[in-house]
């Protein structure tokens, strides 16, 4: 049987891909990065009493949180007013009151009361969480277990 090769194909005369012909495209080369403006804030630690055991709601044990607070900073960048960002030193204050305050079952639960405290209180308009309990009661030798929400206003 002899193929003639389309345009763009190979000598076999099917396009790049697979044997059907059908073109490989991977997902990530099908959206643009996302070049919004935003603060990150890594690392705020508290000791919390959240767990679904007994013994994790008595005891306590360190959460980290990471954020990823997205807002337009282009006011604030020719100002240089402190009022038109969201002042990270007062998210902060915000999360660690909240991983100090009521307990709760779920690292999911936890990563969306920050969420919506932080959209209500900051001019955010989204905001991406997570939550870090290294030192969860898990018996297989792990670093780090987490959890990673985003929300938008």
């Amino acid at each position: 049987m002899n193929r003639v090769p389309h345009e763009g194909g190979d000598a076999a005369g099917m396009r790049p891909g697979d044997r059907a012909g059908r073109q490989h495209v991977p997902a990530s080369s099908t959206r643009s990065p996302d070049r919004r403006d935003r603060i990150n804030l890594l690392g705020v630690g508290a000791v919390g009493y959240h767990g679904v055991l007994d013994q994790e709601k008595r005891s306590g044990q360190p959460f980290f949180v990471d954020l990823v607070m997205y807002l337009d900073l282009a006011a604030a960048g020719v100002s240089d007013d402190v009022a038109l960002t969201a002042h990270y030193g007062e998210v902060a204050e915000e999360v660690r009151d909240i991983v100090i305050g009521p307990s709760v079952n779920l690292l999911e639960t936890l990563a969306d009361r920050i969420a919506r405290r932080l959209l209500h209180r900051f001019p955010l308009d989204a905001v991406e969480v997570t939550v870090h309990k290294p030192k969860a009661p898990i018996e297989v030798t792990f670093s780090d277990v987490s959890v990673t929400i985003y929300r938008e206003r």
